[in-house]
Formats: C-alpha cells, sequence, structure tokens
C-alpha cells in the first residue's frame, strides 16, 4: 500500500484552525471569557486592599463578610435570579445582571469612594465598641466601613454571577458538546492569560503615586484608574455579548435554531427554593460537588485570614499592598497556565484520582508550613 505524504508544519497548523462557522463564535466566546476574568482578577485584588487595609480593619474580618453579608446576598440573587428567567429572555437577563454591576463599580470609584469621610459612621462605631467586647471588633469594622464591605461583596458576586454563571450558561447555550471538549481547556488557558494582564494593570495602577501632585489621594486616583478599566472592560463584555446575539445566535451555521426554537417553546418547570434545594440534595454527584466546594472555601478561609493579615503588616499602604497583589495575581496566572500545559502529561501519567489529590496536597503542606 501506499504511504500517505507526510503533512509539513503549515498544513499542520491549517488542519489545527477551527472551520469558519465555529471561529465565529468560539473567538467572541473566548473574548468574553478574557474580559470577565480581567475584572474579576482587579476587583478581587481591590476588595482585599480594600477591606485589609480599611480604618479599624483587618484580615479577620474577611470570614465574617462572607459568612453574614456574601452568603445572605448570594441566596438573595439566587431567588432574583430564578424570578429573572421566569420573566425574561436568556439574553436580558444577562443583560440586567451584568450592567448593574458595571454601574456600581463606576459609582463606588467616582462618587461612593470620594465621600467614604461623610459614609462611615466612624464616631458611631466608635461609642459602640466602647460598650461591646473586643470580640465584636470584625462585626464592628464591617460596619464602620460599610460602603467597602458592599463593594466586597459585589466584587465576590461578579466572579460567581457573571464568570460561572452567566458565562457558562451561554457558552453551554451557543457550544455543541464536541466543541466544548475540544475548546472548553482553551479558554481556561485564555483565563491565566487575562490573570497576568489585569495583574500587571494593578501594579502599573499602583506605581503611578509617584507622579501625583501633593495633597492628591494616590489610593483614590487608582481606584478610578482601576474602575475606569473595569468600565471599559465590561463595556466590551456587553457588545461582544450583543454581537453574538444578532450573529451568532441567528446563524444557523453556528447555532442550530430547530433547538433553540424549541427551547424557546418549552414551558419551563417552576420551582421554589425549597424545591429547587431538595431536587438538587437527591443527586449524590450534586452533595458531593457540594462538599467539594465547602470543603475548599473552608480551606482557603484558614489559609488567606493569616496570610493576608501578614501582608498588611508587611505593606500597609494601599497601594504597595494593591501592586503586591498585581504582581502575585500575574504570577498565580503564569504557574497555572504552566500547570494546564503539563496537567494532560500529568493525567495520563497518574490518572485522575491521583492529580486531583495535588491541590488539597498543595494547601495542605504549604497551610501547615506557614502556621
Amino acid at each position: 500500500a501506499a504511504v500517505p505524504p507526510k503533512k509539513c508544519f503549515m498544513e499542520k497548523m491549517k488542519s489545527k484552525i477551527p472551520p469558519a462557522a465555529e471561529r465565529k463564535k468560539l473567538v467572541p466566546l473566548a473574548l468574553m471569557f478574557f474580559f470577565i476574568l480581567f475584572n474579576y482578577t482587579i476587583l478581587r485584588d481591590t476588595k482585599d486592599v480594600l477591606m485589609v487595609t480599611a480604618k479599624g480593619s483587618g484580615a479577620e474580618v474577611i470570614p465574617f463578610i462572607k459568612t453574614y453579608v456574601n452568603l445572605p446576598a448570594a441566596i438573595g440573587f439566587t431567588a432574583l435570579y430564578s424570578k429573572l428567567c421566569d420573566r425574561m429572555e436568556q439574553k436580558n437577563v444577562f443583560y440586567a445582571c451584568t450592567i448593574p454591576f458595571l454601574i456600581f463599580f463606576v459609582a463606588f470609584a467616582f462618587i461612593i469612594f470620594p465621600n467614604v469621610g461623610a459614609l462611615h459612621p466612624h464616631a458611631f462605631v466608635d461609642k459602640i465598641a466602647m460598650a461591646l467586647p473586643e470580640g465584636f471588633g470584625a462585626p464592628l469594622a464591617i460596619v464602620r466601613n460599610w460602603s467597602f464591605a458592599l463593594f466586597y461583596v459585589m466584587a465576590e458576586m461578579w466572579g460567581s454571577v457573571v464568570a460561572s454563571l452567566l458565562f457558562w450558561s451561554f457558552a453551554n447555550e451557543v457550544t455543541t458538546v464536541d466543541e466544548a471538549k475540544k475548546y472548553y481547556p482553551l479558554f481556561g488557558l485564555g483565563a491565566n492569560v487575562a490573570l497576568i494582564f489585569s495583574g500587571q494593570y494593578v501594579r502599573f495602577v499602583s506605581t503611578l503615586r509617584a507622579n501625583l501632585a501633593p495633597g492628591v489621594d494616590p489610593w483614590g486616583m487608582s481606584i478610578k484608574y482601576l474602575m475606569g478599566a473595569v468600565a471599559v472592560s465590561g463595556t466590551c463584555l456587553v457588545s461582544l455579548f450583543s454581537y453574538m446575539q444578532k450573529n451568532v445566535m441567528t446563524d444557523p451555521a453556528c447555532v442550530d435554531q430547530e433547538k433553540q426554537a424549541a427551547k424557546k417553546k418549552k414551558k419551563k418547570i417552576k420551582m421554589g427554593l425549597r424545591d429547587s434545594a431538595k431536587f438538587l440534595l437527591s443527586s449524590p454527584y450534586i452533595r458531593d460537588m457540594a462538599m467539594l466546594v465547602i470543603s475548599y472555601g473552608m480551606c482557603i478561609n484558614l489559609v488567606e485570614v493569616s496570610w493576608k493579615s501578614k501582608l498588611k503588616m508587611a505593606y500597609p499602604d494601599p497601594n504597595a499592598y494593591s501592586a503586591f497583589m498585581g504582581n502575585f495575581s500575574s504570577a498565580t496566572g503564569t504557574v497555572t497556565l504552566v500547570m494546564m500545559l503539563l496537567g494532560r502529561k500529568i493525567f495520563q501519567k497518574f490518572g485522575w484520582r491521583n492529580a486531583a489529590m495535588v491541590t488539597p496536597a498543595m494547601i495542605g503542606i504549604t497551610g501547615s508550613a506557614f502556621y
């Protein structure tokens, strides 16, 4: 039998390029994910700086915010999201959830933060603190710096709502199962590239304080630059989503129009929060995943409180703290990018179970050494 001729390098590269119909939807999707995680890195770094370095606050406040502020907010959003899905089309749900976030972050930088001196009840909290035990320090710090706590919650919600819920719901709607298998790992690579870029932007903004005129609040200026970037990135995100609704979702070569029509005609089963919880708990897979998430959250809280309290001691200035977090985010993105590239080899050689044990083992070893 004749041996087929070997393909040259350029032919191999061309064979790996997705078809035009797939490129039409995958490129905008990848860019959307990039902008979402670009914003999330900036917001994640900024929320920590705000709360940890605020007056009367510290890293010990973080577990209280996550338990008594963030958790109720997440439950409330779940109820709101359920109502929105019942009454609106999915594309309008995306707009209704994303745009208010962007409006808040811009308002925080240009309206709320410049007026925190008048908005934060420091004198009132100081009087209450004199009559209460020291153990109330963390809850009082949340009340004292309520706008920072609100920013913290909104930043956390951006990650869980826009990145985890809205984007992946839309991605699953646009892509087929076979396309997801091929291209979702590439989205993960793009996510870590976003970490590197956004981390360096945070570091760059934090160094601008050296060129500011006397009397200008350097941290206030940094907040404006950071939230300005979030607004621009968020506008790009919404524009890409709008482009996909007009040019991709209506293209039969990209999306199966019959399936889309069937989804719209299909009557939704309305379930309350209690019924939804019962339904989810009935699945052993979802219960196990929930246990994994809870365990992950507990480990992160135990480690990051101690770590961030040490960071505050090393970088008491907000801009210096922010510059460190920017570099740290870039380093995290770089290491994760390398590990993702090596991940396939690790899975093939050691199997899924051993590969999955690397993360809890690392956090146990490094956490124990840190303490």
